[in-house]
């Protein structure tokens, strides 16, 4: 393993993650066709630190048909690869994170009547920096690689089924996410099934 680099995380990922990062959320599925998987938080005090998990593994849930290397609009996959997270939102007010948070009740309002549960997937979410400006509120449309390579891919909470290309996470979790992640840490995340989260060089 190379120095420095989080167990089960190959040199292509890891050679992503800046010096200044001292978070990381490592998404990991058993292959490409997955639609859950396990979560792990990740820190380190310094650059030349090792890197030590925080709290208790998390089980999550991915897009319905898996991952991706060529996320597009529409096609239910989640994106793989490395992303900054910059910011968060939702439904319910701040919980006390130190992310910029938006909150707006009335954009996150995503069920189709009372009670779906997939307007409650929105109570919490943190924007995963794909296709988007890392630091703007989740509700920025704005896609620097234009529209078709999809986007508003967040964290979010777990709706009890498979998402359209986010990872989510059960509420309590959610809440300890956003409580853990600190902007002067720089945290990102790795995500994708297991074989491409492990590679070297351009082996994936």
């Amino acid at each position: 393993m190379t120095r420095g680099a989080i167990p089960g995380v190959g040199d292509l990922m890891m050679s992503r993650i800046p010096a200044a990062t001292r978070q990381v959320i490592v998404v990991t599925a058993a292959d490409r066709s997955a639609t859950v998987n396990r979560v792990v938080l990740w820190q380190r005090a310094g650059e030349d630190d090792p890197w030590t998990p925080f709290g208790a593994e998390i089980s999550g849930r991915n897009g319905a048909n898996g991952w991706t290397d060529d996320h597009v609009e529409g096609d239910l996959r989640s994106p793989i690869g490395v992303y900054s997270l910059t910011a968060a939102g939702g439904r319910y007010a701040d919980p006390g994170t130190a992310l910029p948070y938006e909150y707006r009740p009335s954009f996150y309002q995503a069920g189709s009547y009372a009670g779906d549960p997939m307007g409650e997937a929105f109570n919490y979410v943190v924007a995963i920096d794909y296709n988007r400006l890392p630091g703007h509120p989740p509700s920025d449309p704005t896609r620097p690689m234009g529209k078709a390579a999809g986007g508003d891919i967040w964290l979010h909470v777990d709706h009890n089924t498979p998402t359209r290309g986010c990872v989510s996470l059960p509420q309590p979790s959610m809440e300890a996410v956003l409580h853990w992640l600190t902007p002067s840490s720089h945290p990102m995340i790795i995500m994708g099934d297991q074989a491409s989260v492990a590679a070297s060089g351009d082996q994936r």
